[in-house]
């Protein structure tokens, strides 16, 4: 996977090695590795043009702080936004952190190197009543294709009412029904989790596999499209677009807004933060806390609007 790398032997040898890490202990999806594997190869082709010849790991010791710099302002004018630009930062850390644990490499330079500021983006939850009107939408149209819209709307409950990923609501199968009062949930970087289940989404995906025409096997997929084959995520992500456009909602809500809405909802309800952070399967519970902040802001504009201090004038 690292050979094509424009690097010595040995710096190609050391990636080989660092991929095999994050893959076999940091649990890295394979998505994950070809982004860092792209960074860290476009970094060194920076090098091999920058050095005038292939980096060995003597070379990537030897490196400045400027050498650094001058790769990102390369990426830069080549129109690179900032978010991606700090990715790269990301990816060229984590391999010098290998070489520095495993192959005793010290690269001083990238000490004085800065990641681009990022604007901080916050989860977009729905509303309490807009989450439960596209979950009840879906869940009772009466079309002709009734199993169809059975399908989005259990699959749509299992977002807001277990805060699951989509991938992860797509990947139950056969075997997970009917569907246990807790269910076991394997996410990301393969962490498996307990997950309490609603009985309204119980009954959700019992009334649809009712209505479904495939036969659902202990080996096969859950949840089938028209044609017979697994539900893939674009079916639901247009099911939820004709909701929005149904229900008048903004194009923040999408069916990965269902699950910050889990989140913030619970949060909002009293939840404990740690619970619900193995709710989610966050691994970090820093990735979680950004739902106090959503929070924190919606009592925030809930006082400006009705405290009659924060009214102009008020007094």
């Amino acid at each position: 996977m690292a050979g094509g790398l424009l690097a010595a032997e040995d710096v190609r040898i050391a990636a080989k090695g660092w991929l095999t890490h994050l893959e076999a202990e940091r649990r890295a999806s394979p998505k994950t590795l070809e982004s860092y594997l792209r960074d860290v190869a476009g970094f060194l082709a920076f090098l091999s043009d920058h050095l005038g010849g292939a980096p060995d790991l003597a070379a990537l010791a030897a490196l400045e702080t400027r050498d650094f710099r001058g790769f990102f302002a390369a990426r830069r004018s080549e129109g690179l936004a900032n978010r991606s630009l700090a990715r790269a930062a990301s990816s060229i850390r984590s391999f010098f952190r290998y070489l520095e644990r495993h192959h005793g490499l010290s690269a001083a330079g990238l000490a004085g190197l800065r990641s681009p500021k990022l604007a901080k983006s916050l989860p977009k939850p729905l509303a309490a009543d807009d989450a439960l009107s596209l979950v009840e939408a879906e869940a009772s149209d009466p079309k002709d294709r009734a199993w169809v819209e059975a399908r989005d709307g259990a699959v749509l409950t299992l977002l807001y009412g277990c805060g699951l990923r989509l991938s992860e609501a797509l990947a139950l199968t056969g075997r997970d029904r009917p569907l246990p009062e807790t269910l076991r949930v394997l996410g990301k970087g393969k962490k498996m989790r307990l997950v309490p289940v609603l009985p309204a989404a119980r009954e959700g995906v019992e009334r649809y596999a009712t209505l479904c025409p495939f036969p659902i096997e202990e080996d096969g997929p859950l949840f089938f499209s028209i044609r017979g084959k697994p539900l893939g995520p674009r079916a639901v992500q247009a099911a939820m677009q004709r909701l929005r456009f149904a229900l008048g909602l903004p194009p923040t809500a999408t069916p990965h807004a269902l699950r910050h809405s889990f989140a913030t909802h619970l949060l909002s309800a009293g939840g404990d933060l740690r619970a619900i952070q193995e709710l989610l399967g966050h691994a970090s519970l820093s990735t979680t806390q950004v739902y106090t902040e959503v929070e924190d802001r919606r009592l925030l504009d809930i006082y400006q609007a009705a405290h009659p201090r924060a009214r102009k004038g008020g007094g």
